[in-house]
């Protein structure tokens, strides 16, 4: 499955109609999949959700116009936005400045060029069958097709205050076993999704009000484990979120298409994190990707 084709062709619709209105479903038909696999693989593979980018996008070319000549309200209209001061107030919190100080300041560097690249890393995945499983713990419910998808969940985790939520779930549920499982789950046809950090449990009798439950279905899973980094420091916590970013991203957009397999969109992908995770030298974590081998 070559995902990496499928969201090129998906970016290159997107560039073409940048200027019209743009609809979820229409970007999504480029690629085959339903709406929410779609966002899901899109958001994994770009860092931001499908809304996110075409408002990016329209900002990052919007931006180059400024330099034409042209009336900034003509620019504003022209990629979607209907009055110049929300076209203003979008461009400032995007660049830091207002669109006639972005003029002012990047004018001595417009004969400048840089290219910034990033490298990448192959893993092969140990293929397994897992049997169905609960999982409850905290998390968000979001939509996957908004612009604010992964600003939602974000903003969840860094803005919490209380007591710790990883150590409130394990204190509550008294988990067999230590291992966070971090899932998205589809709610609703119209893109509505649950996003949860929980524990597996036997049952849900010890789940409180505030918490969510997911069920997880019997699957085969291609398993990929994370390269070793150093967690000692907050610095380094950084790097391995971008590691697993990045592992995300291979997934989808290199390994499916060698691969003989294709995603399960019946069955829910996680993130396993367990003793391994913690603050070592080695840290790595797992992700579960459900497959179903081509015939």
């Amino acid at each position: 499955m070559n995902y990496r084709k499928e969201i090129e062709k998906c970016i290159e619709f997107i560039e073409n109609n940048i200027k019209e209105d743009i609809a979820i479903e229409e970007v999504a038909n480029q690629s085959g999949y339903s709406v929410f696999h779609f966002c899901r693989v899109f958001s994994l593979c770009n860092g931001v959700s499908v809304m996110e980018y075409i408002r990016g996008r329209r900002l990052s070319l919007a931006a180059s116009e400024l330099f034409n000549g042209r009336k900034i309200i003509d620019i504003a209209l022209d990629y979607g936005f209907e009055t110049q001061s929300g076209f203003t107030k979008a461009f400032r919190k995007a660049y830091g400045y207002s669109p006639t100080q972005y003029m002012m300041r990047m004018a001595k560097y417009a004969d400048t060029k840089t290219t910034f690249e990033i490298g990448g890393f192959i893993m092969n995945p140990v293929i397994v069958k897992k049997p169905a499983f609960k999982v409850a713990g905290y998390g968000i419910k979001t939509n996957v097709y908004g612009a604010s998808y992964t600003k939602d969940i974000a903003s969840f985790w860094s803005n919490y205050e209380g007591e710790n939520l990883e150590s409130k779930m394990y204190r509550i549920l008294d988990p067999a076993k230590h291992g966070e499982v971090g899932l998205c789950v589809p709610l609703s046809e119209d893109g509505n999704a649950a996003y949860l950090l929980g524990v597996i449990v036997d049952d849900f009798s010890k789940v409180q009000e505030d918490m969510l439950t997911v069920e997880v279905p019997e699957a085969e899973y291609a398993v990929f484990t994370t390269v070793p980094v150093d967690t000692s420091n907050d610095e380094e916590q950084l790097e391995f979120a971008k590691i697993i970013a990045v592992t995300w991203k291979y997934i989808f957009e290199d390994w499916f298409k060698d691969s003989e397999y294709i995603y399960d969109e019946d069955k829910i992908d996680f993130e396993f994190y367990d003793e391994r995770c913690h603050h070592r030298k080695d840290t790595v974590m797992d992700i579960y990707i459900p497959v179903v081998k081509v015939k």
